[in-house]
């Protein structure tokens, strides 16, 4: 497939806001757990044609820090599908040399999504092809937060603070602006995703 297309055109990071799935199962009468469940197929298609025409980073916007208002079973059902997916796609990567990072604030996740995270970025760190960002727990302004917090912390100054600081505080220093982003849904908004680096 990469044979197809013009490397040097290619954007260098794309952005996806995994949004509507709830909406294409009711449309289908179906339950918006199956909506979910779709999304992340769709996903894995997405994340195999990017590896295959040399793109080299893409984030995916899973969870956000805005989705724990959602109902009990539906926040349940969605980390469940967060670990079991975490769980079953280091061939995948392993194949496609892809490395995984996470976006978001670990803390407030199930310890078994922690500990699949953790997992995952350390068994890929060495990959070098396709980066997949998966942005999870994830608000763009509670990163912007984070970071400045973490540098608060390690003792900087207003006179250490500049744009090139706070993006190496962020979850993913090496992260670049975002080229493209694509919001599946068919909505118009950003819902705080990579406000940062769609700046």
């Amino acid at each position: 497939m990469s044979d197809l297309f013009n490397k040097d055109a290619l954007p260098v990071h794309v952005g996806i806001i995994m949004d509507g799935n709830g909406r294409w199962a009711k449309k289908r009468n179906l339950l918006r757990t199956n909506g979910h469940t779709e999304g992340l197929k769709r996903a894995k298609e997405i994340a195999k044609a990017a590896s295959d025409i040399g793109l080299k980073f893409l984030t995916f916007y899973v969870f956000s820090t805005e989705n724990w208002k959602r109902t009990e079973q539906e926040v349940g059902f969605l980390m469940n599908l967060i670990h079991s997916y975490l769980l079953k796609e280091f061939d995948f990567c392993k194949y496609n040399n892809v490395r995984v990072r996470m976006l978001g604030d670990k803390s407030r996740l199930p310890e078994n999504v922690r500990k699949d995270i953790d997992k995952i970025e350390k068994d890929t760190e060495n990959l070098t092809g396709l980066t997949i960002c998966l942005a999870i727990n994830y608000g763009g302004r509670d990163e912007i937060i984070r970071g400045v917090k973490k540098l608060v912390a390690e003792g900087k100054t207003a006179l250490d603070i500049s744009e090139e600081s706070i993006s190496r505080s962020f979850d993913v220093p090496e992260l670049p602006d975002v080229d493209l982003l694509i919001r599946t849904g068919g909505e118009k908004r950003l819902s705080n995703f990579l406000m940062w680096h769609s700046a």
